[in-house]
């Protein structure tokens, strides 16, 4: 078995559970609009792939409509400023960062949400201290599934990129975790799109509990 010494995370739908708070903030401008609230177990699903995903479900416009920047604009305001009310690390996270710790191995996060949120959402669920880098969506002139912000995790801890495990609940996590030589793992429980289910992404791992990510280490 491999030696690793770091493991990065995407954020939303990996390291925390962000889809209450994107869907709340997607409903208050469905509500705005005079419609109806979209039920949470529609919008949890995209809720990795932030304004674009949720307008895409609740208004049914895509980036290319005309009506979606206004929309957009309008949900990343909402969502600023509402932004860790319901946020929670995935159940078993917490311990799961407390063991890297302990026998240590660095850990940070990965995510294509760009600073103006990151950084807000991780100081706000208290993980700003304990991570060995926060790359987010505009740290580097590219976003996932680019490799570039992976590596930029890694150089910020200092590890080699063959020496990091990635993880991630969005095919495009695999990809750019393989595109910067990590070994990588599905998060099957997070929110994973509506697409090709985790099984068929070719990650190297497979989890369905964080706690699953320990033997990695052992």
């Amino acid at each position: 078995m491999m030696t690793f010494d770091a493991v990065f995370f995407d954020l939303d739908g990996t390291l925390a559970d962000t889809a209450p708070d994107l869907a709340a903030a997607a409903n208050r401008l469905v509500i705005k609009h005079g419609m109806l609230p979209v039920a949470y177990e529609r919008l949890r699903p995209v809720a990795s792939h932030g304004a674009r995903g949720l307008l895409g479900v609740a208004f049914g416009k895509r980036p290319e409509d005309p009506e979606f920047p206004a929309l957009r604009d309008a949900f990343l305001d909402y969502y600023e400023a509402d932004i860790a009310v319901h946020t929670r690390l995935f159940e078993g996270m917490d311990q799961v960062l407390a063991q890297l710790e302990s026998t240590g191995i660095r850990w940070g996060i990965v995510t294509n949400k760009i600073a103006r949120f990151t950084v807000p959402l991780v100081n706000a669920i208290g993980l700003t201290p304990r991570a060995s880098a926060v790359v987010s969506g505009d740290t580097t002139p590219y976003a996932k599934p680019h490799p570039a912000p992976l590596l930029r995790a890694a150089e910020l801890s200092g590890v080699a990129p063959g020496r990091c495990i990635y993880v991630g609940d969005d095919l495009r996590d695999i990809q750019a975790g393989q595109a910067a030589g990590m070994t990588t793992v599905a998060a099957a429980y997070g929110y994973c799109g509506e697409a090709e289910p985790p099984e068929t992404w070719g990650a190297d791992y497979l989890i369905r509990h964080p706690a699953e990510l320990l033997p990695l280490f052992s």
